[in-house]
Parts: C-alpha cells; structure tokens; sequence
C-alpha cells in the first residue's frame, strides 16, 4: 500500500493510527485520522464532520504537524538482535509483577542513574500525553525536538521524568537480580525476551511522520477537552 498511495486515512482509535505510522513511516505519507475511538489525541476528525473536514483537506486547506518517532534495539553481546520504531514510547518494565528491576541509565554515553523501579518510559512529545503522563511526565507540545524519560514506580521517590533532546542516545542496562525478568514494548508491539547481559538502545528514528489537520486544529482544546481541563471555567 505504502509504494502506491499520496495519502493516507485512518478510521479508528489512536492505536489504529500508532499502527499506520509504523507501517507508513518509510514511504513518507503524510496521515489524517477520522476518530472512532475513545480519547482522540491523534485522531482528531469526528466522524459527523469528517465528510466536510476532508474536503477542505484534500483542497489544500489543512495545517501539518512533523513528528518525531523513536528507534529501539536490543543488543546482545555487541550485536543487535531485535529493533522496533515507536511512535509514542518504548518501554523497558519488569516481566514479573510481584518484583522491580534495576537498570542504569546513560545518555550519550554519560551515566544519567541508576534505579529499582517496575521500569522505564521514553517517549516522544507525540507520546507524552499517553502512558508517560500516567507516570507524572510532563506533556510536551507534539512538534518539539525532545524526548521524555519517565520512571515507572520508582523506589526512590525522588527520582523524577527528565527531558533530553531528540539527538540524544539513551542506553539501558541491567543489574542483575534472582528474579531477573524483562520486557521491552514500542507502542504495543513487546519482545519480551530480554536477557540480564542485554543493552537497550533508544534513539530518534531518522524519518518523521506527518499528521495533517483541519485548519481550526487546535491542541490546547484538545487537552482541555480529552483532559477534563477549564471544566468550573464560564467566560
């Protein structure tokens, strides 16, 4: 599909759309999204005005938004044997519910820290409204050039989301531990068997996608509205 189409839309929840990009994302085609779904951050055309909203697109009345996506590998003794791009986040998390996982942190080759926690979140700006926020990140506007580290349940309390930049290159590493178990999910695609000596590599994905918009697009009033923000506020 992706070598013989201008344009692609996509009719359904955010994570029909999450599913698009990945597949979508080497052909360079741009994304609209037609909302069937409950939240609606990235599919932002109801379906009463998708007929109007997708005329006044395919004349050309449209904003675009360039997103970035992130890149995840796995490497096993200095080899990679498993890689993955992520539209919203890679998570590393603990295979085993009743246990945390330690792991250390580095970015650019600097060692960032090291945790006990159920795991670790990053994700893209496009991300940060999803399952980064429900571990206290913060929302970043979706054209921004960052990434957000977010830890899962940390057993040090004080150890809190961090934004880096886009160019950064995040690397994951394990301590071992008894009851070692691990996963690594990019959107909700998981590979889940992570061994204790194996590194987890996070970087931009060369290539973005594009999402394009009705020209009254506005993120603000999405976060308002799927946030339940300004709700006692009368003008």
């Amino acid at each position: 599909m992706g070598s013989c189409c201008d344009l692609a839309i996509v009719v359904g929840g955010d994570g029909t759309l999450l599913s698009a990009a990945r597949l979508l994302v080497p052909f360079e085609i741009p994304l609209i999204g037609v909302n069937l779904g409950r939240l609606g951050f990235l599919v932002d055309i109801s379906p009463s005005d998708a007929g109007a909203k997708l005329d006044e697109i395919l004349d050309g009345r449209y904003s675009a938004d360039d997103r970035i996506l992130l890149r995840a590998k796995i490497l096993r003794n200095n080899r990679v044997i498993y890689e993955q791009t992520a539209v919203n986040e890679v998570v590393v998390h603990s295979g085993n519910a009743a246990s945390m996982i330690e792991i250390e942190t580095s970015i650019n080759g600097v060692f960032l820290n090291s945790q006990r926690s159920d795991g670790l979140i990053a994700s893209t700006p496009t991300g940060s409204t999803a399952y980064a926020l429900s571990a206290g990140g913060p929302i970043l506007y979706p054209t921004l050039k960052a990434i957000v580290l977010a830890p899962i349940n940390p057993h040090t309390l004080t150890n809190r989301p961090i934004v880096v930049d886009d160019d950064s290159v995040i690397e994951i590493a394990f301590r071992p531990s008894k009851q070692f178990k691990a996963q690594v999910v990019c959107d909700n695609v998981s590979k889940p068997d992570v061994e204790k000596d194996d590194r987890i590599e996070i970087r931009r994905e060369f290539k973005t996608f594009r999402i394009l918009h009705p020209l009254d697009y506005d993120f603000f009033e999405i976060l308002r509205a799927k946030l339940n923000w300004s709700s006692g506020y009368r003008s």
